[in-house]
């Protein structure tokens, strides 16, 4: 009997919540969580699980703008070290998005490894923003490569992390965001007081920010105060700007 061969590993686009705009002019990939090092398959109900009302909101909120929002679902769990597993599909999936929709802009969204996964696949050409919500960073040693921040040029970044995130700690992405300051100015970071990783206690809150830099971002929408002064302003400034408790229920005041 003819031993099988392993099947190979591919990563895919999960299905845009709701019907897919007629005309696809912006798309969001949605970046789940993942493990340091792992080489099992992802779930991908549970992997999808931390993204999936983030997605439906900006489905929703895109829909007549023309945008396609899909979950990325990776080929393995793991980051994996230098293969940088999860990364690599990120890019594997914006290049995806421009073979079924043509010449778009996309944002990269990613929560916990998937925001490290956005950060460093944000300088794939068709990259026009990336957002990074409570990201798993490395913890800094001198003796390493330090996180790259130059892809990071000519794009839009933000960054959201929960003052209490015991598993992810605030203090790296801000050292991360004030690196990636000096090289683009258009990088910016908020900081969610008293909440921890999942940003369960203001999840509302996070989702309008998202919403609100998405929308800017792809199509040009005057973005919120908040947002505005958060780009704008110096570091340490716009690296440490707090999100208001409510923010969303009046995004243009």
């Amino acid at each position: 009997m003819a031993q099988q061969s392993t099947p190979v590993r591919t990563a895919r686009l999960g299905r845009t919540p709701g019907p897919e705009p007629t005309s696809v002019s912006g798309v969001v990939l949605l970046l789940p969580g993942g493990e340091e090092t792992s080489s099992r398959r992802p779930s991908p109900m549970l992997a999808a699980a931390s993204v999936r009302a983030l997605g439906r909101r900006l489905a929703r909120a895109g829909r007549d703008e023309g945008l396609a929002t899909h979950v990325v679902h990776y080929r393995w769990r793991g980051w994996n070290g230098s293969e940088a597993h999860l990364a690599r599909d990120a890019s594997w999936a914006v290049d995806e998005a421009l073979r079924r929709y043509g010449d778009v802009s996309v944002c990269l969204l990613g929560v916990d490894m998937g925001g490290r996964a956005a950060l460093h696949a944000g300088g794939h050409e068709a990259v026009n923003s990336v957002l990074a919500i409570a990201p798993w960073l490395p913890e800094e040693d001198t003796a390493a490569t330090p996180e790259p921040v130059k892809q990071l040029v000519g794009r839009r970044v933000l960054i959201v992390h929960g003052t209490n995130d015991e598993r992810t700690d605030p203090e790296l992405s801000f050292r991360l965001a004030a690196r990636a300051k000096k090289a683009n100015r258009d990088v910016c970071r908020f900081e969610v007081h008293t909440d921890g990783h999942a940003l369960h206690q203001y999840r509302d809150e996070v989702n309008a920010l998202a919403e609100d830099f998405v929308m800017g971002a792809l199509f040009g929408r005057t973005f919120s105060r908040p947002v505005e002064d958060a780009l704008a302003a110096p570091p340490p400034l716009g690296l440490r700007m707090p999100l208001a408790v409510g923010f969303g229920k009046s995004l243009r005041r």
